[in-house]
C-alpha cells in the first residue's frame, strides 16, 4: 500500500478565520436567539485537525511521543486565560449571584477548574432536582472540559498507533494513526447516535459522544495531502461550508438533537472549509476568513468564548431580564471583545513569551500555579456555604414556626420574624428535601425500575399507604411521616422524577414502563390506600391517564387518596424572597391566578367511586393571595415544590383528612 504523504506544516489563515466565525456564532445565538449554534462542534473539528497535525509533526521530528512536553505546551497556552476568567467570574459570582444558587455555582467552579464540567452538567441533566437549575456563569466550560479530556486521549491514541505501526501494520505512523482514528470515529459516532436517541440531555455533555468530532478533524489532517481540489470545487465547498455553519442553529434545534448524526451538519461544513483551503480563487471564502479582521478575531476567539457567557449571565442577573434587546446585545459583544483583547494581550501572550519559560520546571509551574487562586477562592466559598447551610430549623408548631397551622388559626403572619430568621433560609431551600431523595428512593429519569422504601411504623403497622407519583407526590412524604408512627401507618414510597402516576401515552418510555410495573407492584402488595395527586396545577382538567390508573386500582379494590396539586408560582420563590424580602409584593401571587375556584376535579362529570378527593388549598393560600412565607416557614424550595419543613407543618391537617378515610 502506498505510504501516506507527510504534509508541510503551515499556518492556515482560513482556519483561524473559521474559529472567529464559530466563536461569534456561539455568542450571537446565545445572546439574541437563546439557542445553540453548532459553533462548538466546529471548534472540536478544528481542534482535532490542529492537534493531530501537531502531534504527528513532533513525533516525526523527535521520533517519540513526549506526553509531558505536549501537555506543558497546551497548559502554557490555555491555562492563563481560562483561569484568569475563572477567577474574575468567581469573585463576581460571590457578589452578584443569589445565595440560593451558591451551592450549584461553587460545584461548577470546581468542575470547570478540574476539567470535568461536562460530566457535572451530564449528571445534572438526569437529576430532576438540578434540571431547573439556573444557568451558571461557568456552564460554557463544558466544552473546554471535553477539549481538555481530548488532549489527554489523543497522545494515548498516537502512542497506540506507534505500537501498531511497528508490530502490526509495518507501515508509517501516519497510516497507523489514520486507522486508529477511523476506528475511534466509528465507535464514538455509533455510540453518539445510540445515546442521543435514548438520553439526549446526557449525550450532549458526554465526552465519548463527542470524540468522533475530533476524529473527523484528525482524519482529514492525515489524508488532506491526497485530496486535490480544483479551484471551482474549492470555491463551492468553501461557501457551502460557511453558509451551512451559519444556518445550522436556525434550521436545527442543536440543543435537543445533538450530538448524534445531526452534528454531521456543522462538522462536515467545517471540513468543507478546511478541504477548500485557499484554492477558491479571487472570490473564494478564504479571502474573507483570512482577512485581517477575521484573523484578529480568530486570535482572541478563545478568550471571547470564555468571556461572552458570564457577561450574558450577569446581564440577566443585574437587569432581571431573560431576553436581550438588540443594542444591549451589541454592548455585550463589544464588552466581550474588549475583555478578550486585553486578556489575550496582557495575560496570555506575556506568560507564553517569557524568556525563562523554556526552562522545563518553570514552564510547568507557571500555568499550574494559575489554578491556585481559583481553587483557594472556591474552597473558601464552599466552606462559607457549609457554615451557612446549618441544620434546618424544623417547625414544632410553636409561636415562631407555625407554618400551615398559622393559616388554620387565621393568622398567617403569626409572630412574624425577619427574613434571616425564617425556616428554612432561602439558601437552605434547595436542600430542604424529603427523606426519599436522601435515601435514593426517588427513581431517576431514564430508569424504569420501581424502587420501594418504607417509612413510618415498620414493626406493627395497622395500615399501609402507598405514596405514588412524581415529585409533587414525593414532597408530601414529610407530612405523612410526621404522624405515621403515632397512627401505626407504614408508608410505602413509590415515586419517580418527572413521572406522574398516570397511563398517559405521550410520556418517555421509562415513565410508561415504570407505571406499568408499579401497577403490578400495587397488585401484589394491595395497600390500604394509594396516596397521589389529583390533578396538575395550571391544567384545567384531570389528565385522562390519571383516570385510567385510578380505574386500574378500582379493579384491584384499592382506594385512592387524591390531593389537589399545590399552586405553582411561575418564578423561583426562594430566590424572590432572598432578593426582595419576606413581605415583598413581588413574591405574592393572586390566589385566583394559581388556584382557580373551579378545580379540575370539580369539572369531572363522573367521579371515580374509589377516589377520595382532598383539597388543602386553604393551607397554601389566604382568601385572595398566596404568600411565599406562611407562619415564618418558607413554603417552596423553587417555583412549586414544597419545602420539607413546610410539609411537616401540614401534618396535623393532612392527618385529619387521611384518618377519616382509613378508619371508615
Amino acid at each position: 500500500m502506498k505510504e501516506l504523504k507527510t504534509p508541510k506544516k503551515v499556518f492556515r489563515k482560513e482556519i483561524e478565520g473559521l474559529r472567529a466565525v464559530a466563536a461569534m456564532l456561539v455568542a450571537i445565538y446565545h445572546i439574541w436567539l437563546g439557542n445553540v449554534s453548532g459553533g462548538v462542534d466546529v471548534f472540536f473539528v478544528v481542534s482535532g485537525f490542529l492537534i493531530t497535525t501537531s502531534l504527528l509533526s513532533n513525533y516525526e521530528k523527535y521520533g517519540k511521543v513526549n506526553f509531558f512536553n505536549f501537555i506543558k505546551r497546551l497548559a502554557t497556552r490555555l491555562f492563563p486565560v481560562a483561569f484568569f476568567v475563572l477567577f474574575i467570574v468567581t469573585i463576581l459570582s460571590i457578589i452578584l449571584i443569589p445565595k440560593i444558587q451558591w451551592l450549584q455555582t461553587v460545584k461548577e467552579v470546581f468542575a470547570s477548574s478540574l476539567y470535568y464540567q461536562n460530566w457535572q452538567l451530564a449528571f445534572d441533566s438526569v437529576d430532576y432536582l438540578a434540571q431547573n437549575n439556573e444557568a451558571s456563569p461557568f456552564q460554557h466550560y463544558w466544552a473546554l472540559s471535553i477539549q481538555g479530556q481530548f488532549y489527554l486521549i489523543w497522545p494515548l491514541i498516537l502512542f497506540i498507533s506507534v505500537l501498531l505501526a511497528k508490530k502490526v501494520f509495518n507501515k508509517s505512523i501516519r497510516f497507523s494513526f489514520f486507522v486508529s482514528l477511523v476506528f475511534v470515529f466509528v465507535l464514538s459516532f455509533t455510540y453518539s447516535i445510540y445515546k442521543t436517541s435514548i438520553n439526549q440531555p446526557w449525550a450532549y455533555f458526554d465526552t465519548f459522544t463527542r470524540v468522533w468530532e475530533f476524529s473527523l478533524g484528525g482524519i482529514i489532517a492525515i489524508i488532506i495531502p491526497y485530496i486535490a481540489v480544483r479551484k471551482s470545487l474549492s470555491f463551492i465547498l468553501g461557501w457551502v461550508g460557511l453558509t451551512a455553519i451559519i444556518l445550522c442553529g436556525i434550521i436545527l434545534q442543536v440543543s435537543t438533537v445533538f450530538p448524534g448524526y445531526a452534528a454531521l451538519w456543522p462538522t462536515l461544513s467545517a471540513l468543507a472549509i478546511i478541504i477548500a483551503g485557499s484554492q477558491g480563487g479571487t472570490f473564494g471564502v478564504h479571502r474573507i476568513l483570512a482577512s485581517k479582521p477575521f484573523m484578529k478575531m480568530g486570535s482572541i476567539s478563545y478568550a471571547f468564548y470564555l468571556w461572552h457567557w458570564p457577561i450574558l449571565i450577569f446581564y440577566f442577573i443585574l437587569f432581571e431580564n431573560n431576553t436581550v434587546p438588540f443594542w444591549s446585545g451589541i454592548v455585550l459583544i463589544l464588552l466581550s471583545l474588549i475583555l478578550s483583547y486585553l486578556t489575550t494581550t496582557y495575560i496570555e501572550k506575556p506568560l507564553r513569551n517569557m524568556k525563562f519559560i523554556n526552562k522545563n520546571w518553570k514552564k510547568t509551574l507557571i500555568p499550574v500555579s494559575l489554578t491556585i487562586p481559583v481553587l483557594m477562592t472556591a474552597s473558601i466559598w464552599s466552606i462559607t456555604i457549609e457554615k451557612t447551610d446549618v441544620e434546618l430549623a424544623f417547625a414544632n408548631y410553636n409561636s415562631d414556626y407555625a407554618g400551615a397551622m398559622a393559616l388554620l388559626t387565621g393568622d398567617g403572619e403569626i409572630n412574624p420574624l425577619n427574613s434571616d430568621q425564617i425556616a428554612p433560609q432561602p439558601i437552605q431551600a434547595r436542600q430542604d428535601l424529603p427523606k426519599n431523595y436522601e435515601d435514593n428512593c426517588h427513581q431517576k429519569p431514564g430508569k424504569s425500575d420501581v424502587i420501594e422504601c418504607e417509612y413510618g411504623d415498620l414493626d406493627n403497622p395497622k395500615y399501609e399507604i402507598a405514596l405514588v407519583g412524581g415529585s409533587h407526590s414525593a414532597h408530601w412524604l414529610p407530612a405523612l411521616d410526621s404522624f405515621a408512627e403515632s397512627e401505626n401507618i407504614k408508608i410505602l414510597n413509590f415515586t419517580k422524577s418527572g413521572c406522574r402516576f398516570s397511563a398517559e401515552g405521550n410520556v418517555d418510555k421509562d415513565c410508561k414502563e415504570w407505571n406499568e410495573k408499579l401497577i403490578d407492584k400495587l397488585k401484589s402488595i394491595k395497600p390500604d390506600l394509594v396516596f397521589t395527586h389529583a390533578d396538575v396545577a395550571g391544567e384545567d382538567k384531570v389528565p385522562d391517564g390519571f383516570l385510567v390508573q385510578w380505574d386500574n386500582l378500582n379493579d384491584l379494590d384499592i382506594p385512592v387518596f387524591a390531593i389537589r396539586d399545590n399552586p405553582r408560582f411561575g418564578f423561583d420563590v426562594a430566590v424572590c424572597v432572598e432578593e426582595n424580602g419576606v413581605d415583598s409584593s413581588n413574591c405574592i401571587v393572586s390566589r385566583e391566578k394559581v388556584l382557580p375556584l373551579n378545580s379540575a376535579w370539580s369539572q369531572l362529570k363522573e367521579k371515580p367511586e374509589n377516589v377520595h378527593y382532598v383539597d388543602l388549598s386553604d393551607s397554601f393560600c389566604e382568601e385572595t393571595e398566596c404568600k411565599p412565607v406562611i407562619g415564618n416557614v418558607l413554603v417552596y424550595r423553587d417555583n412549586g415544590h414544597i419545602t420539607a419543613t413546610y410539609a411537616r407543618t401540614l401534618g396535623p391537617i393532612l392527618q385529619n383528612e387521611l384518618m377519616a378515610i382509613l378508619e371508615k
